[in-house]
């Protein structure tokens, strides 16, 4: 590993008298405490999907479980069967709607 970056012993005599204190590195990895780049591999127990045949994963695979789409609405002509009678379709009245907001006029309140 490489050794830590520091200051020459000169200048750190002289940070230390400009600072009037020793100077404390707050770097993170001061020291070089850090992991080693190589790891053993992991030594995990069995689970229950361990083994090639007999997995639990094909219980829970998604391609199983997909069906073809259900048709929720059609909106198409409907026919009814025989011997039914239609509705008969009421009279709609037209939507009256709210009063408008008057943006542009002035009104005896806004005075």
């Amino acid at each position: 590993m490489a050794a830590p970056r520091n200051l020459t012993p000169l200048m750190q005599k002289i940070r230390d008298a400009l600072i009037g204190r020793k100077y404390k590195n707050h770097l993170r990895f001061e020291g070089m405490i850090i992991a080693a780049r190589t790891q053993p591999p992991p030594n995990l127990p069995d689970g229950v999907s361990h083994k090639l045949a007999d997995n639990y994963y094909c219980t829970r695979d998604g391609r199983r479980e997909l069906t073809p789409p259900e048709a929720v609405y059609t909106g198409g002509q409907q026919l009814l069967a025989a011997g039914e009678e239609g509705a008969t379709p009421g009279v709609k009245k037209a939507v009256t709607p709210g009063p408008a907001f008057n943006w542009d006029l002035e009104t005896p309140h806004s005075r």
